[in-house]
């Protein structure tokens, strides 16, 4: 029964690395489509999405088993209660991925993205990536040190962030209103999946350590 109850766990750990995964491509090829721009990547990762939201049920219907079938207790019950936190992190990182896609899509054949806005843009993407990297990997292979890493990683980002509207903001913009709020919005896409991110992050060090991050 034991044997059993382990062989479980790991499929858990199994299903969120794999949202990790998709949420991570979903983005990539989010920002692919918006910087290209490219209609049929974006119609991809909108579509994509319903993947992450199948993972998403099947992490929440196996902890609900878990715990009625198991009564896991100690370092168990932890993985068991935070793959369900974890797992609402992940599907919100899709949804943000699809966001930044239905951007792209809406303001196709034109990119959504001005000049003045594709460096830090793709910057913030290259962010978010490096995040939703680590955590799988961290979830792959449980490290509270890297998993409380995440948060200052974030730092980055919200720097970033505020570049972004230093040029929105700024005297010499040139592209209206639509075009800011698109930017805006793309911002703060990139800059909230980055902390859904960090806050897997606070999950899996609360997994290993059994304490809170703060």
């Amino acid at each position: 029964m034991r044997a059993e109850f382990q062989a479980e766990l790991a499929d858990l750990s199994g299903r969120l690395v794999a949202m990790a995964d998709e949420v991570r491509d979903a983005m990539r090829r989010a920002t692919t489509a918006l910087l290209a721009p490219d209609a049929e990547i974006a119609e991809g990762v909108i579509s994509g999405d319903a993947a992450v939201n199948e993972l998403h049920k099947e992490v929440e219907e196996q902890v609900f088993a878990l715990l009625a079938r198991q009564a896991p207790v100690a370092s168990d019950l932890r993985l068991v209660i935070s793959a369900l936190h974890m797992g609402a992190d992940f599907e919100r990182m899709g949804d943000l991925a699809k966001h930044v896609a239905k951007t792209a899509r809406r303001r196709h054949p034109a990119r959504a993205v001005p000049d003045e806005l594709v460096s830090v843009i793709r910057d913030m993407a290259n962010v978010a990536d490096r995040l939703a990297g680590k955590i799988g990997s961290v979830l792959a292979n449980p490290s509270a040190t890297r998993a409380a890493e995440l948060e200052t990683d974030d730092d980055v980002m919200d720097e970033l962030q505020r570049g972004l509207f230093v040029v929105l903001l700024g005297a010499a913009w040139k592209h209206g209103v639509e075009f800011a709020i698109d930017g805006a919005l793309l911002g703060r896409f990139y800059e909230r999946y980055a902390d859904h991110a960090v806050n897997a992050g606070h999950h899996m060090y609360f997994i290993v350590t059994g304490e809170p991050l703060h």
